[in-house]
Formats: structure tokens, sequence, C-alpha cells
């Protein structure tokens, strides 16, 4: 019965990638000079990007894909959809005044970010059309926000190019909307294939700083992840992302597991004001990529944000975990950390700086 199974699932993987392979959402890898930027960085060696600590997938006694693929569909199942729809709050995003500094989180990971006066959009996920709707569909109610409900935007941010972060549908029908991408470095193939301008896309090492005005600058950091849309991975770089304004230090984790650099980040930028961190959608066989749970207070620990907030849960069931067990683990630091914690709900508008905040009745 096993071998049986195990057939199965390498017949559908095969399935799956033949069509894949065939859809404009897969994307481009980098070539020409895109290609030969992507060469030059030095986290770039025998033909794909590295992370500085290891990051494989599986364990030390992990046997291949195909063992762990069976391992993960084997695996006993916990209640991963929640019985009730996801409680959310509806804003429109389009009245809220700009001097306000805000985020407006969408579920998993795509976020709504105003600062400084500009407007950006993290990892956009916001359809649920093939191939995606192959792959994981959300929770009910979670899908509350659609491309239509967002404003003109300055930049759409791009963390990485795996399929809950980066979504063809959404970027189509936001198209008119973008000013710029700002993304990790090879990503700005995949947005040229879709019809995106090369002038509208600036790719960044890690290290690498974009000053968008005098007063707002945005900083690509190392992560511990992978990347990859198909069959070759670690084409494309994965990152996470500092915007600094006035002051205001809003960490931008995107997928990563823990590491030395959260300490660093730490040391390199003093106070963070704000963080946007992972946690969810974890598994010992990931556990190098990917936050597990005894290691968010260490994260919260070494960056010491004064305050922060989870992503990467609350949507989609990518994991074996139960649903809310994310929700539980951030709960469970509230009275473990001197941060303060924000839990909010999908939708709901957080003010990045409380004190200067307008609430302006026309923002809602």
């Amino acid at each position: 019965m096993i071998t049986l199974s195990l057939i199965v699932l390498c017949i559908l993987l095969v399935i799956v990638s033949i069509v894949l392979y065939n859809k404009k959402s897969l994307g481009k890898l980098p070539k020409g000079d895109r290609l030969d930027r992507v060469r030059q960085s030095p986290h770039f060696s025998d033909g794909k990007f590295h992370n500085i600590e290891d990051a494989q997938l599986g364990t030390k006694t992990d046997k291949g894909i195909v063992s762990r693929g069976w391992k993960f569909v084997s695996k006993k199942k916990t209640q991963r959809k929640p019985n009730e729809p996801i409680l959310t709050e509806y804003n429109n995003l389009h009245h809220l005044d700009t001097r306000e500094d805000v985020l407006v989180w969408f579920g998993h990971s795509s976020y709504f970010i105003q600062l400084s006066g500009k407007r950006f959009l993290i990892d956009p996920v916001l359809t649920n059309r093939f191939p995606m709707s192959l792959m994981f569909r959300p929770f009910k109610g979670a899908a509350a926000y659609s491309p239509d409900d967002i404003p003109p935007l300055d930049f759409v941010i791009i963390t990485h190019d795996h399929w809950d972060h980066l979504d063809y549908h959404t970027l189509m029908q936001l198209r008119h909307k973008i000013g710029k991408f700002v993304c990790a470095l090879g990503i700005g193939q995949h947005l040229e294939h879709w019809g995106f301008q090369k002038d509208q896309i600036v790719e960044m090492d890690w290290n690498d700083t974009l000053t968008i005005s005098p007063s707002l600058s945005l900083h690509c950091l190392t992560s511990r992840h992978f990347s990859g849309r198909g069959i070759k991975a670690n084409r494309t770089l994965w990152a996470s992302f500092m915007l600094c304004a006035n002051n205001f230090n809003l960490y931008l984790s995107g997928d990563g597991g823990y590491g030395k650099h959260f300490s660093q980040i730490r040391q390199q930028y003093g106070t963070i004001d704000f963080a946007v961190l992972e946690n969810g959608q974890y598994n010992p066989d990931w556990h190098l990529i990917h936050v597990m749970p005894e290691k968010l207070e260490q994260i919260v620990h070494d960056l010491q944000p004064i305050r922060f907030m989870t992503v990467h849960h609350s949507k989609y069931a990518l994991s074996k975990h139960a649903w809310d067990e994310p929700l539980a683990n951030v709960n469970q630091l509230i009275n473990k950390t001197s941060s303060q914690v924000e839990i909010p709900a999908i939708g709901e508008i957080v003010y990045l700086r409380p004190e200067h905040a307008i609430h302006a009745s026309s923002a809602f």
C-alpha cells in the first residue's frame, strides 16, 4: 500500500509540474543582463543562491524528496482549518489619509503599509485562481480583501518568489495601480515576463539600500530561506527588508528560519520600532527555513522590537499543525517579552505610530 501511494504521489507531482511549466504564472528564470547581475552576487555560486547558514530541507535521517513527501501526507492530521469563518474587519483603504502611518494585514503574508506618505504592498496574494487554487484554498472568511480594495501603490515589495508570496493574477489586476516593484535579485525576470516595464523594477541584493526620499529608505537584508516556483530552486534570491523613516524602523522579516542574522540586524539598526515576523506553516523537516514555535521567542529576544506582530498564518493550511496554533504561539509571548505584542484581525488598521495618529473619520 505504501509503495502504491508513493507511486501515485510521484505521478501527481509530475502532472502538476507539467501543468505549471506550461502556465505563464510560473514566471521565468533570470537571463541576459539580469542573470549577469545575479552571477555577480557574493551569495550566488554553482548556479544558485546560498544562505549564510545551512538551510537544507529535511532532517539528518531524511531519505530524500519522496520520503519527505510521504511523511508529510501520512502525518496524523490536526484541525488544519477553522470550523467557523475567520473574523475580519473591512476598512476602505482608498479613503485612508496618506498622512497616517498604518499597516493592514490581509492574512498569510500579504499586507499594506503607509509610511511617510508612501504606500507599499508586501507579497501580494489576493486571488485564488489556478494554479494557486490547486495547491491551497483560503479559510472561509479569510479572503476578505481583493485587488479592487487596494488603492494606488508607490511600491510593491516582493521578499521571494514562492507561490504564496507572489501571485500572477493579483499583479495582473493591480498592474495599473503599481508605481514600482522592489524585489530580491532575479525576481524581476518574472515581472518582465508578465509585462511590467524594466524601469519599474528595482532588484536588490542583501545589504543594498534604496533611497526613496530624503526621509525614507529601504534596506534589503538577509533571510534564511529558499526560492523557486518550479523544478529549479534558488535561482532567485530571498530577503527581509527594513523601512527607515524619520527615526522609525519597520522590519519585514519575509519567510525564513532562525539564525544569527536577527541579532546582527538589531546591532546594525539599534531600535526596531515595529517588526512583522513569520509565524506559521512550520514543520520539523523545515526547521531551518521556517520559524519553529520554540524559536519565535528567541527571534523577539534578538531583535528586541518595541512592537511586533506575526504573519504567515490564519489564511491557508500549508503545513500539518492546527490552524490556530500560530496564534497560540504568539499569545504565549505576551507575558514573556517586554515588546508589545500586536494580534490584529485581518483587515484591522494598525497604527504604526499611535502617538501621531490622526484618526480622521474619513479614513473609515
